[in-house]
């Protein structure tokens, strides 16, 4: 072989070396960097943009795409102890000319977190109505989604504050009385009863935990290599002393039942989404709030669990983009009226 084509397939070999063998040392040895690799390419794979906004000396992080348009603009809210990037699996579904907003919650990821907060849900509802003002957002109504503490914010949000939302899409939320209690329920009243805070299923220390919590929140079982077991472990615990105290803070009198005390006052059209095998937030609840307010309709899920979001994106997608041209139909078939 010519020295010269010989080199260069060194050169060739060792150039493609270099990332396969940083991207195996990420994975074995910085699982939580190559997680938020991934979440930065996701996010610039499907147009997603960060910003920050303050309202006082407040900051929130948020992603956005698109720009306010005919059709409703999209506000998402995720769940308990997650981040705005918890979407990217649906947004990946969602047509590309929809204006959506992705928000860090209160003391999530790169929204402030102080000691000082109102960590109830009166208290992030009020934190979350900041923002939407601080970005003008409710210029014109927009679509409100919600998953879990997310959908429970939400909820009460819609009843709060009725002329910034159009319609509003409940995914599994929390925020209900329901009397059935799963094996879930059961063990937070033993260890409440024990004050074992630091054992709450939703918040692991360890892979091992980790694992039990996707376990607990899916009905799909996904195969995770420890390492990335370890990663996402290693990504949560700086923070989970505060997951802690605000775990504490939404399940007290105070804030317990917040949605279920207000779904009354929801006037807007209403979508809930809920995964039948849902081993978090018993699916009974869509039921209740089927019934509380007035202009609701329920989507069950088959094989699906709290994780509505991860285990089955592509529907909950579908779901909410059929409501929303079904709700924006028929605003404007009154309108012709």
């Amino acid at each position: 072989m010519d020295p010269h084509l010989l080199s260069m397939f060194v050169i060739a070999g060792g150039t493609l070396a270099i990332p396969i063998l940083a991207f195996i040392a990420s994975f074995l040895l910085w699982p939580s960097v190559l997680i938020r690799i991934y979440y930065w390419y996701w996010r610039r794979t499907l147009g997603l943009k960060v910003r920050y906004v303050s309202y006082e000396d407040y900051q929130f992080c948020y992603t956005y795409r698109g720009r306010p348009g005919a059709k409703p603009s999209l506000l998402m809210l995720h769940g308990f102890s997650a981040h705005k990037d918890m979407w990217l699996s649906v947004i990946k579904f969602l047509p590309k000319n929809l204006h959506l907003i992705c928000v860090d919650m209160p003391g999530h990821e790169g929204t402030t977190r102080s000691s000082l907060d109102d960590l109830s849900i009166d208290g992030q509802v009020k934190r979350i109505h900041q923002f939407v003002e601080s970005i003008k957002l409710n210029r014109k109504p927009f679509h409100l989604v919600g998953t879990s503490m997310g959908g429970h914010v939400a909820g009460v949000y819609a009843a709060y504050y009725p002329s910034d939302v159009c319609s509003l899409s409940l995914v599994c939320p929390a925020g209900l009385h329901i009397t059935t209690e799963n094996a879930f329920v059961q063990k937070l009243k033993v260890l409440h009863e024990m004050s074992a805070v630091e054992k709450i299923p939703l918040i692991p220390s360890t892979p091992e935990e980790m694992a039990n919590m996707l376990k607990l929140c899916s009905y799909v079982r996904f195969k995770v290599p420890h390492q990335l077991l370890q990663g996402l472990v290693d990504v949560r615990i700086p923070h989970n002393d505060f997951y802690r105290k605000l775990f504490l803070e939404i399940v007290n009198e105070k804030s317990r039942y917040s949605l279920q005390e207000n779904m009354e006052k929801i006037q807007v059209p209403t979508q809930v989404i809920w995964g039948k095998q849902d081993q978090v937030l018993d699916v009974s609840g869509a039921d209740l709030l089927a019934k509380g307010i007035s202009n609701c309709q329920v989507e069950l899920l088959e094989n699906c669990g709290h994780s509505v979001v991860m285990e089955r994106p592509r529907k909950a997608a579908k779901l909410i983009v059929e409501f929303l041209s079904s709700v924006h139909n028929a605003a404007n078939n009154k309108k012709q009226d």
